[in-house]
């Protein structure tokens, strides 16, 4: 068994916190999600996490113009260069302050940070060769609070600054003449939003009042003038410098005041407002959230806490279109390179929309559980995923896209558990509204509903394997209730324990129910024998967790004591245990008394999975930390940190020295602004914290997880949401898009070498078909299965298409069929892994108008070979010609026209038979 398991997705979440960007074609969001990003593609539907991670949360992304490098920086400003090709970090840095707004120059040399109230500019890493990628070049002082928002102008010669004390600086990026700094002023709220209009010093400003001030300038960009050497200010006094360079950092400083600079010899910069415009004229709409301006149409879209959005055109504010898209506030707005899309981030509900506004359709939509998610289930054949969390939801994730293609909102609490059916089209889902609900992936729709003949809250869920009997324990009334699918109608109450059942689980081989219990005991009852207690197995402590093994010979208990007990449920023998209390490795909580060596005593784990090959066994539970153990040595194999994101509480062994006062912990200081009697601590053994109070941090745990059914992944459902790990790590990065040396001679010199696999790569780089041809058939056909096995993923596709292409109209039959042999013994299954992203086939039900009738002839005309009909006849005929002539140089005379005759008319007789035979098929 192997244990090389590396993160391959985040689902459940879409959006957390933070701006969203377009990539450079429009056709992706990135979207920053707790402490990692996520890049949604809109045009392949598809998803993927990036493979870093900050140590807190994300609060704002800045991409560079070509989309190549990104800057993600958390809430403490700990910064991360990334690169958006090969999913590296390239250089770590620290802000040392929360940063609340970062934008690349669109020259790309530059980037400006904004830190409470002074711009920061750098030059922008990788443009030349540096020991530190990120350089200090100038620091801007004019805002006396905090600045929220940057925006550049075209030609990269100025940027804007937004404040919270409702002004707007504008600074120069070099020493002009006659522009060092200018404040604007005219609102009367935060600024939210400002922006240059294209290729002019002109300004827009919103504020959160819903005010748009239109601001003109009396200079063009061309009428900015260097400052020469003499005319440069003295040095500021040691004292300042002292002050301004506290971290460290070198650079210039530019300290602007309140009042324009005074003139010399050139005329300085001038604004004068032109215009003054009004959002919220008729109070329909309350705080101005969001804003973004697309230069190239003019389009001014705004975002309000009521969840409504405008579209304006500047600068005549002509409304375009006003839609309410959500009932929560909209904290980040994103356009498109086109200027058709536009993203929009929801916080509170974790929503990521996608609109495009000239169709008013949405593009994408997406929604993560804005609550804890409790349990996790795969399908059958491992291409989908349901999760049920605490908001009430069953959601259905797609495995290869990462994506939610239905949700089911009938249950009106939090869902306990989920799972599948042997079929894979029906879930069934138990919650603590007293239902059991059963939903059909065919229609979309809840067509069972369960409940027991006296309310009860059900904590526990298990579905035998035929689909027919559904079970779920009650955590209030001890007992355990029985339906059929088929009728709905509750078959059986089995009773006998006395704790509240915790766990259930059927046998995969035989209809027997395994039932774990607060009661010490673990209880396996016979379906067939009307319902019967067959064996009770006594444990040492309370059970929390029943699974059995895939061929049903083994069964797994985890117990509050931590420790794991494997029984033999034909013998009721145990057969082994496993002591995982120290691999847990629990945190301390911010409010804990104790150590977190102390408190670790009494944690357990709360969820079990075998391994698809039943030698090993997955455990989970509260703790940052999943297990694998080997059943057969009883011992750790290996140990799965599932995040590092110190936003969360129990992340950390110690608390910080720093934090503590006289009164205790900073964090029970409440710092939110409010007519509270207090600080809200959580009572002890209490899992979350009161979800109305200003201030909650979740505890970092492990609800549920599962191993896929081909157990080459497996998923967990955390507090940061539903994290798979794979062991179809795909590479994404092809190290020869960076060789410029590509050319048909350096291709053949491979050739010379015998380097067959990386010809073959740089032949398909090249992407010239007779290059392809001819690399391919220089391959010695022995070397085939090597060079198959040797080929990276990326290319395995691109090769294999090209060799079914080949096997129609290349002679080398058996040659290319060495080739797809190989490539599908070698790669087969990763293909069929991924088969979504490059097969497709009619799913929707049939329609008469829709384009499958288009596709259903397509398939009709190849299995009836229309497009090789005339082929077929004309070597019939030409078969038949060449009989005649043999027969006509042995026969003389009006015998030889004869048959010629005949044959003629056989081979007319043949080829029409051919044809009817041909429309037989259909």
């Amino acid at each position: 068994m192997k244990f090389a398991y590396r993160f391959s997705n985040l689902l459940g979440a879409v959006y957390r916190q933070g701006n969203l960007n377009f990539s450079q074609d429009g056709n992706a969001v990135i979207s920053p999600v707790g402490n990692r990003v996520s890049v949604f593609d809109l045009k392949n539907n598809t998803s993927e996490t990036l493979p870093v991670s900050t140590t807190k949360n994300i609060t704002c992304v800045g991409l560079s113009p070509d989309r190549h490098l990104a800057i993600v920086v958390d809430e403490d400003g700990a910064a991360l260069l990334v690169s958006l090709i090969t999913r590296a970090v390239l250089h770590h840095f620290h802000f040392h302050k929360p940063v609340n707004s970062i934008r690349f120059s669109p020259d790309g040399r530059k980037f400006v940070v904004t830190k409470e109230n002074v711009a920061l500019m750098y030059h922008a890493p990788g443009k030349q060769r540096e020991f530190n990628a990120f350089v200090l070049d100038k620091s801007y002082y004019g805002p006396y609070d905090e600045t929220t928002c940057i925006d550049w102008t075209d030609d990269s010669k100025c940027f804007v600054v937004g404040s919270k004390d409702m002004s707007t600086w504008v600074f120069g990026a070099e020493r002009w003449a006659n522009l060092i700094y200018y404040s604007l002023g005219g609102h009367k709220d935060v600024i939210v939003g400002c922006f240059f209009e294209k290729d002019s010093l002109d300004l827009y400003t919103v504020s959160q009042d819903g005010t748009l001030c239109v601001w003109e300038s009396d200079t063009e960009l061309d009428g900015l003038v260097l400052m020469k050497s003499r005319d440069k200010p003295k040095p500021s006094r040691p004292a300042e410098e002292e002050e301004e360079r506290l971290e460290g950092e070198e650079g210039e400083v530019i300290r602007g005041k309140a009042e324009a600079p005074k003139e010399k010899n050139t005329k300085n910069v001038r604004y004068k407002q032109r215009s003054k415009h009004f959002f919220n004229k008729e109070g329909d709409f309350n705080n101005l959230t969001a804003a973004a301006y697309h230069k190239p149409t003019h389009i001014l879209v705004t975002g309000f806490a009521s969840g409504i959005f405008h579209l304006h055109e500047l600068p005549e504010f002509n409304l375009i279109h006003s839609l309410s898209i959500s009932d929560q506030r909209i904290s980040s707005v994103a356009i498109n390179s086109s200027g058709d899309w536009i993203g929009f981030g929801c916080s509170g509900m974790g929503q990521l929309l996608v609109w495009e506004w000239q169709s008013e359709s949405y593009v994408f939509k997406q929604q993560g559980h804005f609550n804890n998610m409790a349990s996790l289930a795969y399908s059958p054949d491992g291409q989908y995923i349901a999760t049920g969390g605490d908001d009430g939801k069953v959601k259905v994730w797609n495995s290869n896209s990462g994506l939610c293609f239905v949700t089911f909102t009938e249950h009106t609490s939090s869902i306990t558990n989920v799972t599948f059916t042997s079929s894979g089209f029906v879930i069934v889902s138990a919650s603590l509204d007293g239902t059991v609900r059963a939903f059909d992936l065919h229609r979309y729709r809840n067509f069972r509903t369960f409940t027991s003949p006296r309310p009860a809250q059900f904590s526990s869920l298990a579905v035998d394997k035929s689909g027919e009997l559904v079970s779920a324990g009650a955590q209030d009334s001890f007992e355990i209730f029985l339906w059929s699918m088929q009728t709905g109608r509750l078959l059986e109450v089995l009773g006998g324990h006395e704790g509240p059942v915790s766990c259930l689980c059927f046998s995969p081989v035989q209809s027997i129910l395994a039932s774990a219990s607060w009661d010490r005991t673990v209880r396996l009852w016979d379906m067939l024998d009307s319902w019967q207690v067959k064996e009770t197995l006594s444990l040492t402590s309370d059970g929390l967790s029943v699974t059995y093994r895939p061929d049903g010979q083994e069964l797994a208990v985890a117990t509050l004591n931590g420790e794991i007990c494997f029984w033999n449920p034909h013998t009721a023998t145990q057969t082994g245990s496993v002591a995982g209390r120290h691999d847990l490795e629990m945190g301390r909580k911010e409010t804990d008394k104790i150590t977190a060596k102390q408190s670790a005593k009494g944690k357990s784990f709360t969820s079990l999975c075998y391994s698809a090959d039943g030698e090993s066994i997955l455990a989970g539970g509260q703790s940052k930390f999943v297990c694998i153990y080997n059943i057969k040595e009883q011992m750790l194999m290996k140990k799965f940190e599932i995040s590092c994101n110190l936003s969360f509480d129990a992340m950390e062994e110690f608390l910080d020295r720093r934090k503590m006062t006289e009164f205790g912990s900073l964090a029970l200081v409440d710092e939110g602004a409010g007519d509270g009697e207090g600080v809200n601590i959580s009572l002890p053994g209490v899992r979350k914290g009161d979800m109305s109070s200003r201030h909650f941090k979740p505890e970092i745990r492990v609800s549920s997880l599962r191993f896929s059914p081909t157990g080459r992944s497996w998923a967990a459902t955390t507090t940061e949401g539903l994290l798979v790990y794979s062991l179809d790590g795909s590479m994404v990065f092809d190290p020869y898009d960076l060789d410029l040396d590509v050319t048909p001679a350096s291709i053949r010199k491979q050739l010379r070498l015998q380097e067959w696999v990386s010809a073959i790569v740089l032949a398909f780089r090249l992407n010239e078909k007779a290059l392809k041809q001819e690399v391919l058939e220089t391959v010695p056909h022995e070397q085939i299965p090597v060079i198959c096995g040797s080929l990276p993923d990326i290319y395995v596709e691109k090769l294999l298409g090209f060799v079914a292409a080949s096997l129609e109209k290349s002679g080398h039959l058996q040659f290319y069929m060495t080739w797809a042999q190989s490539l599908l013994m070698l790669h087969g299954q990763n293909l069929k892994n991924r088969s979504a992203t490059f097969t497709c086939a009619p799913t929707e039900p049939w329609h008469p108008n829709s384009n499958q009738v288009h596709y259903c002839k397509w398939v009709c005309s190849v299995y009836r070979c229309d497009f090789n009909m005339y082929n077929i006849r004309y070597a019939v005929a030409l078969s038949k010609q060449r009989g005649v002539k043999r027969a006509a140089e042995e026969d003389e005379g009006e015998e030889e026209e004869e048959e010629k005759d005949d044959d003629d008319g056989l081979s007319e007789e043949m080829s029409e038979a051919s044809i009817e035979d041909a429309e037989m098929v259909l």
